[in-house]
């Protein structure tokens, strides 16, 4: 299959095939990760770790926020 790059906004972007939409249950709003291997770019699929009931959807972001916030307060927690 080939692609032209397409202008998005400042970027340039690539649309995928409905084919490999399909194929690999992709949907607007998932997420991919793009890397380089052996001089190839490669894309796939970002899994989602299933939420343990009652764990809201935000949690992760929350706790990424913190974590990044508190970074310095936690690493010196470590020498206690």
């Amino acid at each position: 299959m080939e692609r032209k790059l397409i202008s998005i906004g400042n970027s340039l972007g690539v649309s995928l095939p409905v084919e490999l939409l399909r194929k690999y249950s992709l949907e607007k709003g998932d997420e991919i990760i793009i890397a380089d291997i052996d001089g190839k770019i490669v894309l796939s699929k970002k899994q989602r770790v299933p939420l343990i009931k009652g764990i809201s959807d935000d949690f992760f972001h929350v706790l990424n926020e913190s974590v990044e916030k508190y970074d310095a307060a936690i690493k010196g927690l470590v020498d206690r």
